[in-house]
């Protein structure tokens, strides 16, 4: 589960892994108020893309196409998270910030990688089911490779 929350509000155990996705460190809070699990000032808007966007709520659809094209560029593994992740920012507005846009550009890429996963699953061939519970006989050449190895790299000397 995934979801988006600021920084000043209370955490609480259903908040999962809380990872702060703004470039700079929230006004009036210290680390121990903050109840951060990561930062990851790499996942947030360039400095240049958060100036110009300025939480202006006119620029919001430019922006978010601006930064998911900035996301998707970007090469960082941050791990896969299971449970709930939240990502934590500290703008005022709740509806037109960073983590909204990163929130939505995850859930596409958790959706396209499910997509393709389901795709190579029903592409797979399917096994065939066998019968016996035997296990599969052996060709006489690793029949012989098998009594070389017990045998130390002789030949078994078989009676005649």
């Amino acid at each position: 589960m995934l979801r988006i929350k600021r920084v000043y509000e209370p955490a609480t155990p259903g908040d999962g892994a809380r990872v702060l996705v703004d470039r700079l460190w929230p006004r009036g809070l210290n680390k121990e108020e903050a109840h951060l699990d990561d930062w990851l000032r790499d996942l947030a808007p360039s400095d240049e893309l958060r100036k110009w966007f300025g939480h202006d709520p006119r620029r919001f659809a430019e922006f978010q196409k601006r930064f998911a094209d900035q996301f998707n560029r970007l090469e960082r593994n941050t791990g896969a998270t299971r449970g709930t992740l939240t990502l934590v920012f500290a703008a005022k507005d709740a509806e037109h910030n960073n983590a909204v846009v990163l929130a939505r550009e995850i859930e596409r890429r958790v959706r396209r990688i499910a997509a393709a996963a389901s795709r190579r699953k029903a592409s797979a061939p399917k096994a065939k089911a066998t019968t016996s519970a035997r296990p599969p006989a052996r060709s006489p050449a690793g029949a012989r490779a098998g009594r070389r190895a017990s045998t130390g790299g002789r030949r078994a000397r078989t009676p005649a």
